[in-house]
């Protein structure tokens, strides 16, 4: 009776420590895979501009690059306030704001990795910590499954989804089934009472699993309450997919659009796989706009479909035939595609909306910088979580909440909305 007490206390006590240190996770990461050679380095270079290697042969990432990238959205501080901000992290042009976060560049994959095949263990090991993924693709089909170069349209991007799809699926079948009699002995020694979701979870914390993930794939596969010791060899495959897609969501960019064959091969991928979003890419247009912005020659805004040229007599007859070349790819697609995928990335995949800390009677900080802070925060983060967000002193004296726009005072349970300018109110 006492030992059995004893488990019960010491697996309530293990997993609320599970969950704090769940919550020590500070930063969203976002990892960037596909063959060697399609563009990834540059994908990434238009997305933090950050100097890196980029070349026309395999495995030119080897080790994986991290950068910070932004996400894009309406500023409250001039849409709403009629002010200008000073923003502490990132940036803001025109009233639309630059939020960082973490990306990383991993290197490229080949068929056979999670059996350890090219860098596929290296390549692996580096996905483990992002919370989503970006898969790109050489839509132009100019590459084969080794990241060689060959003719345009030689490649059928179709496969390139395919076998991405199978070994991300097998990596993460193969770490479930090294574990599964370590999970099954763990059911017999805790509680009767504790669910398999636990341990599943914990076996997966390594790549950023968590419970209610777990739970999830376990209602989509159609094994909610059969014994994990019952399930079968396709029943195990089948959870570990829907797992890989709840807990590794992913977005498509389909780069090199602007060559031929690529709108075909695009509208094909489209139609194929109906359950994905496929983002047309360009991503040295958009390194190509980005050094251009910078030199104070055109004036573009990441995400926009258009650029002005500010200073056209610096540009050779063949330059503006090549912007201009830019554009007509940028009007056609809406876009470099660059920011497009970042925003589905953050917005779309993982729901994450941007806070902003603010007063309802004063917007500068004590330095006198408007609005300079913004934060990224998972879909379901409530007032509390903001308060401990900003510092634990705020969440554990927290008193109350300001909705600043609405200037109206909100609970600590209160869900907040992307956008959101907030006062805490606390008793320290």
């Amino acid at each position: 009776m006492y030992i059995a007490l004893l488990k019960r206390i010491f697996n309530k006590l293990y997993f609320k420590l599970l969950f704090i240190f769940s919550l020590l996770k500070q930063f969203m990461k976002i990892g960037i895979i596909g063959k060697p050679n399609i563009g990834k380095s540059s994908f990434f270079k238009a997305a933090t501009m950050t100097d890196i290697e980029i070349q026309n042969y395999p495995f030119t990432t080897i080790k994986p690059n991290i950068g910070v990238a932004y996400v894009r959205a309406e500023c409250p501080a001039e849409n709403f306030f009629k002010v200008k901000c000073n923003p502490q992290h990132g940036f803001c042009i025109d009233g639309q704001r630059f939020v960082p976060f973490e990306l990383v560049d991993v290197a490229g994959l080949v068929p056979g990795a999670a059996e350890g095949k090219g860098l596929g263990n290296l390549f692996l090991d580096d996905l483990s910590n992002v919370d989503a993924l970006i898969h790109i693709i050489d839509i132009s089909g100019s590459t084969n499954m080794q990241g060689e170069i060959i003719e345009v349209g030689k490649n059928d991007p179709v496969e390139d989804v395919k076998f991405i799809e199978k070994e991300l699926d097998d990596w993460y079948f193969n770490i479930f089934m090294r574990g599964k009699t370590k999970i099954e002995r763990q059911l017999r020694l805790m509680a009767t009472d504790t669910p398999v979701e636990k341990f599943i979870a914990e076996h997966f914390s390594g790549l950023n699993v968590r419970e209610k993930q777990v739970i999830d794939a376990i209602t989509k596969s159609n094994l909610k309450g059969k014994l994990i010791t019952l399930w079968s060899d396709d029943e195990y495959k089948t959870f570990t997919k829907n797992l890989r897609l709840i807990s590794k969501p992913m977005v498509f960019a389909a780069n090199k659009i602007d060559i031929k064959s690529s709108e075909s091969n695009f509208n094909r991928l489209v139609s194929t796989f109906p359950q994905y979003s496929f983002i047309p890419t360009c991503a040295l247009a958009e390194i190509q706009l980005r050094f251009a912005e910078k030199q104070k020659i055109i004036k573009y805004v990441p995400g926009d479909n258009d650029f002005q040229i500010l200073e056209p007599n610096k540009l050779t007859d063949q330059q503006k035939q090549g912007i201009e070349k830019i554009r007509t790819i940028m009007q056609k697609v809406n876009g470099t595609g660059v920011q497009q995928t970042l925003n589905f990335a953050v917005f779309n995949l993982l729901k994450y909306k941007i806070i902003f800390p603010g007063g309802v009677n004063k917007l500068e900080d004590s330095k006198g910088n408007v609005m300079p802070d913004a934060f990224l925060m998972p879909p379901n983060a409530t007032t509390l979580d903001f308060a401990y967000k900003l510092h634990t002193d705020f969440g554990d004296n927290f008193i109350g909440a300001i909705d600043v726009k609405k200037k109206q005072k909100i609970g600590r349970e209160t869900v907040l909305n992307n956008g959101d300018v907030i006062e805490i109110l606390s008793s320290k």
